[in-house]
C-alpha cells in the first residue's frame, strides 16, 4: 500500500475539497464518482481554487500544477482497490453510504480503513454492515473543506486505535487540526449547530425578527462569522433538515423537531446556495 496516496467516494463539494487539500499536501489522489460529468465539474472547481491559491501568493504555479497531476479520477470502486485509506463522502443518506461501505468491504484489502465524512449518521452502524468493524472510523470534514480547519474524528464502538491514529494522522498532514469523540448522534458540530439553525429558521417562522436581523444578532452578540441562517444556506437546506431528523429520530426527543418552515423550503427547492435561493436569494 502506498501511504501517500486516499481514494475518495463522491466527488460533491466534500469530495471535491477533500481531493484538493490532499493533493495540495502531495499526496496521490484517486477521486471516483458515478458521474463522468461530475467528474469534471470536481476536476474544474479543483483547478479553480487552486490557481486562486496561486494569486494570493499561497502557492507557485509549478505547485499548483504538480498538486492537479497528483488527482487522478474514475468510476469504479474497483479503481480503490490496495489503498491504506478511503474517505466515503457520498450524499448524506444511511442506506446510500452503508452500500458504498458494503461495496469497498469486498473489494479491498482487510487492512484498508473505511472512513466516512458523515456529519450525523452512526459510524457503528455503517461499520456493522462490513467485515472489518475495527477498521471504520469517522472523518468529518467542514464545509469549504481548504477553509476550514476541523476534522472530527469519530470513534465507532468497534473501531480500533489503528484506524484512529492513521485518519489523525492524514488530517494533520492536511493542515487540519482534528479531535477525537465517540460515536453519537450528530457527534458534537452537528449536535450543537443543527439546533441553533433550526431554533433561527423558528425565530423567523413566528416574526420574531427579519433574517438579516437574526443573523447580525449572531455575528455581533456570539462573535460568529455568520449568522446562523446564512450558514444554512451554505451548508444547505436539505443537509441541515436531514440533520435535525437524524437527531431527532436518534433521541426521540421533541427539542430535535425539524422547524415546518425548514421543511417547507426544503420541499420547494430552496436548498440555499447551491439552488440560488434558500433563506436568503443568490444570483446564479
Amino acid at each position: 500500500m502506498d501511504e501517500r496516496c486516499i481514494g475518495i467516494v463522491g466527488a460533491g463539494i466534500m469530495g471535491s475539497g477533500v481531493a484538493q487539500v490532499a493533493a495540495q499536501a502531495g499526496y496521490q489522489v484517486i477521486l471516483t464518482d458515478m458521474s463522468a460529468t461530475q467528474l469534471e465539474k470536481a476536476v474544474a472547481g479543483i483547478a479553480a481554487g487552486l490557481a486562486s491559491r496561486v494569486q494570493r501568493a499561497r502557492m507557485t504555479e509549478a505547485e499548483r500544477a504538480a498538486a492537479l497531476e497528483r488527482i487522478q479520477t474514475g468510476s469504479a470502486l474497483s479503481d480503490l482497490a490496495d489503498l491504506p485509506l478511503i474517505v466515503e463522502a457520498v450524499y448524506e443518506d444511511f442506506d446510500v453510504k452503508a452500500g458504498v461501505f458494503r461495496t469497498l468491504d469486498q473489494l479491498v484489502s482487510p487492512e484498508t480503513v473505511l472512513a466516512s465524512n458523515t456529519s450525523t449518521l452512526p459510524v457503528t452502524e455503517l461499520a456493522a454492515v462490513t467485515s472489518r468493524p475495527q477498521r471504520v472510523v469517522g472523518m468529518h470534514f467542514f464545509n469549504p473543506v481548504p477553509a476550514m480547519r476541523l476534522v472530527e474524528v469519530i470513534r465507532g464502538l468497534a473501531t480500533d486505535d489503528h484506524a484512529v491514529a492513521l485518519v489523525t494522522r492524514v488530517a494533520e498532514d492536511l493542515g487540519k487540526t482534528p479531535v477525537v469523540i465517540k460515536d453519537s448522534p450528530g457527534f458534537v458540530s452537528s449536535r450543537l449547530l443543527a439546533p441553533m439553525i433550526n431554533e433561527a429558521a423558528f425565530a423567523l417562522m413566528e416574526g420574531i425578527a427579519s433574517r438579516e436581523d437574526i443573523d447580525t444578532i449572531l455575528k455581533l452578540g456570539a462573535n460568529h462569522p455568520m449568522g446562523p441562517l446564512e450558514l444554512a444556506d451554505l451548508i444547505g437546506l436539505d443537509i441541515c433538515l436531514h440533520q435535525m431528523e437524524t437527531l431527532y429520530q436518534s433521541f426521540g426527543d421533541p427539542k430535535y423537531r425539524p422547524c415546518p418552515l425548514l421543511r417547507q423550503l426544503v420541499a420547494a427547492g430552496y436548498l440555499g446556495r447551491k439552488t440560488g435561493r434558500g433563506f436568503y436569494e443568490y444570483a446564479q
